[in-house]
């Protein structure tokens, strides 16, 4: 009798503690089931070339296929939709070998033909679609476009594709260029195949400057087509949920679950909760007050390597004063940043030095560097004669980003140590998705905060992205630091091109265009009943990979 009702028991807790989600067989076979993962916000597109923004990317990369890939858990490049890619001496074309038999979810083959229908597409964009809120990566990588609207759209270094058969891409670039080839490997460009690129060419774009709308189609699940172990079949921005389903007819592993659904919950804590409660079975951007938390309680929290930089930035021509370089310093000497390190930071978070961590080559250990020095900063502030400062200050709301785990506590300290110093701080709070990155890039801001990810492991894609030319969201002119990141983009010598950057390192920590904050190494926590996939430094993880056990 004791028995029974031990049994009984038993069952009775293990049905109340069930997801009220539907999860299929999730706690049996391995390859059924719905994986849930929390993620911190919304995306903004479902079309990833339309998209600047790790959210988007990490749903995207699920869906859509770019030419060169990632080795799982590395910065490593691999084939990817191409099996192999080579380049001519000159690095100005670069030719892509395509995998056999690649399938997309319409059902329709990739070909050479598709590959360049694709590029062409970006290269032709018009009107709103050269807004940077919508071709940010496009004009980063490969400039403007067939007919540059804008007097401020970079030259276009995309010069055509061609297909000499069905399973070879050949795309020629102007001038060769550090971005390549990792910048084939982008997110952005995940292809899409052919059928879609002509039902897109229906849905336009509008609107200018803050007030972008996308496209429709890059708003709705069933319409975006790409050739991922995943395919979209549901957005409801109601329930900020989005609904991948298992694709399968994909060319390589078949994903470990049926569906894969990310479910948007801003606040770390309630994360946490959901992760704990059995809501979900992961979250990324793990708090670092509740790694140790998580891991005692049985839950998996892998880390990953170091590979971003958190800094908080200037908009020069925003603010007169910003454009003197003691008020520049001055501001660099007040913050507190050792303690922002040790207070809000994982454990092997690290007070920056300058724009890129130490595990990108061209990292130099000759720069200047600014001690935190408060009676230093009131004096320079006082030689410069801008005793009486106001900057706007902003910051990003219902967000939590890998290199800025908690943004509003972040700020906090930061603002506090610029009052100390007697900077009077205006604090102006956005929402990530769209307001915050429009804002920032806009240049509406005095001051601000952000940070990056490497897409891949070279330099330019730190320094080049932010201070290779003139850019609002930074605004100043240094021509002399232009041309010294557009030498150190076309030196196709890799040791000669790693020397360039550590110069440009010490450039810009002598010039200050904003002060870097910290690195450090996010961690991302799964429940213990899944196999996780392999954590990426570049927060490009796999979610194929990933079954219950």
């Amino acid at each position: 009798m004791r028995m029974l009702a031990a049994i009984f028991a038993i069952s009775v807790i293990a049905t109340g503690c069930s997801s009220d989600r539907d999860n299929g067989d999730s706690k049996g076979s391995g390859s059924t089931g719905t994986f849930v993962f929390g993620a911190a916000g919304d995306p903004a597109s479902l079309d990833p070339s339309l998209a600047s923004d790790g959210e988007s990317f990490r749903i995207t990369r699920q869906v859509f296929e770019t030419l060169i890939d990632h080795k799982s858990g590395t910065s490593e490049m691999e084939g990817g939709l191409a099996d192999t890619w080579e380049s001519n001496d000159a690095g100005t074309e670069w030719t892509f070998n395509l995998r056999d038999g690649v399938t997309f979810h319409d059902g329709s083959d990739l070909t050479g033909e598709v590959v360049c229908a694709n590029f062409d597409r970006w290269y032709n964009w018009t009107g709103t679609y050269q807004n940077t809120t919508l071709s940010y990566y496009w004009q980063t990588i490969f400039g403007g476009f067939a007919n540059n609207e804008n007097e401020e759209t970079p030259d276009p270094n995309y010069v055509g594709c061609t297909a000499p058969d069905d399973l070879t891409a050949v795309i020629e670039v102007a001038e060769p260029s550090a971005n390549y080839p990792g910048g084939f490997s982008l997110a952005a460009f995940g292809i899409h195949s052919g059928p879609a690129l002509e039902a897109y060419a229906a849905d336009e774009a509008s609107g200018e400057g803050d007030a972008i709308t996308f496209p429709g189609y890059s708003q709705e699940a069933g319409t975006v087509v790409g050739s991922g172990p995943f395919r979209a079949t549901g957005w409801n921005k109601g329930n900020g949920e989005v609904t991948l389903e298992r694709f399968d007819d994909y060319w390589g592993d078949k994903a470990g679950v049926e569906k894969l659904v990310f479910q948007t919950i801003p606040e770390e804590s309630a994360r946490r909760q959901a992760l704990q409660s059995g809501d979900i079975h992961g979250y990324d951007l793990v708090a670092p007050a509740d790694v140790k938390t998580l891991s005692d309680a049985g839950f998996q929290v892998p880390t990953r390597d170091v590979f971003n930089i958190f800094y908080l930035a200037f908009t020069q021509d925003s603010h007169p004063a910003l454009e003197n370089p003691e008020v520049r310093t001055a501001v660099a000497h007040a913050l507190d940043r050792q303690n922002l390190v040790d207070s809000q930071l994982p454990e092997g978070g690290v007070v920056a030095t300058q724009f890129m961590p130490d595990t990108v080559e061209g990292y130099s250990q000759n720069v200047t560097t600014y001690d935190y020095d408060p009676e230093l900063a009131q004096q320079l502030l006082a030689d410069s004669g801008e005793e009486d400062l106001t900057f706007t200050f902003c910051y990003p709301t219902e967000v939590t980003r890998p290199y800025m785990p908690s943004p509003a506590d972040l700020y906090e300290l930061l603002r506090a140590d610029l009052e100390a110093v007697g900077i009077t701080v205006q604090p102006k709070a956005l929402k990530w998705n769209p307001d915050y990155t429009e804002v920032t890039r806009d240049g509406g801001c005095n001051l601000y905060l952000l940070g990056w990810t490497g897409d891949f492991n070279d330099g330019y894609n730190f320094l080049g992205t932010w201070f290779a030319g003139y850019q609002k969201e930074w605004g100043f002119e240094n021509q002399d630091l232009f041309d010294l990141l557009e030498r150190a983009s076309t030196e196709p010598d890799v040791d000669a091109r790693t020397a360039l950057y550590e110069e440009a390192n010490e450039f810009v920590m002598d010039f200050l265009p904003g002060v870097p904050i910290s690195s450090s190494p996010p961690s991302i926590a799964f429940s213990a009943d899944v196999n996780p996939p392999t954590v990426s430094p570049l927060t490009q993880e796999k979610f194929s990979e990933a079954s219950f056990k």
